[in-house]
């Protein structure tokens, strides 16, 4: 399996069949470029601007932005219903948290998440292998929440998303306060990330050059 960060929430997921799952896309006042690639699917997290845009998409690739279970080909993806804030959406509304079974991997894309799950909602997660989370605050967890959530949850591999970096134009904390809570963590010089077997420790902090950055 290949994971190739294009920058905020937004991941290409290829499987060894050759299929593609793209998480989150972005438009392009985000400040990445835009990604340009040919999908079977798009996960949606929640119907913002930087994680909802897919007019740019080549092709018609399969649309997810509900809760609930579904199966393509080899692919298995389930919706968990969540929050975008502390206040059960009142704020910023509902979010998507999406489980995506692929060559074997259980791999978890917290969308916005602005809470800390619920007991429930762990168990509904369930064992994961990849763990992607926002740890940017000001509109999600913040670092402090997101290492404290990632040590819940207790994936093989964790990959921060949707904070601030040089390409990106709005205000979000960096990834630092993360990394010092977390340790454990390496730098992946790339915005790629092959996986053919899991580390052997646990909560192992993988950080993504964005794609424009490789």
């Amino acid at each position: 399996m290949e994971i190739i960060w294009f920058g905020h929430s937004c991941f290409l997921i290829k499987s060894k069949t050759g299929k593609k799952v793209l998480t989150d896309p972005y438009d392009e006042s985000v400040g990445y470029p835009l990604p340009n690639e040919s999908v079977d699917l798009v996960t949606i997290s929640h119907n913002h601007f930087d994680h909802n845009f897919t007019e740019s998409l080549p092709g018609i690739p399969t649309i997810i932005d509900n809760v609930g279970s579904y199966t393509f080909s080899d692919i298995n993806i389930k919706g968990i219903q969540s929050f975008h804030d502390k206040d059960f959406g009142a704020k910023r509304g509902n979010n998507i948290i999406f489980l995506i079974t692929i060559d074997g991997f259980n791999i978890c894309h917290l969308g916005d998440l602005g809470h800390i799950p619920t007991p429930e909602m762990l168990t509904e997660i369930g064992p994961i292998d990849v763990l992607m989370i926002p740890v940017g605050g000001n509109y999600t967890i913040d670092g402090e929440e997101a290492a404290a959530i990632a040590k819940m949850i207790d994936s093989y591999v964790v990959i921060p998303m949707h904070y601030k970096t040089n390409a990106l134009t709005f205000p979000l904390d960096g990834v630092e306060k993360f990394i010092i809570k977390m340790g454990n963590s390496c730098k992946v010089n790339s915005c790629t990330l092959e996986l053919n077997d899991l580390p052997d420790v646990k909560n192992r902090v993988k950080i993504l050059k964005y794609k424009s950055e490789d």
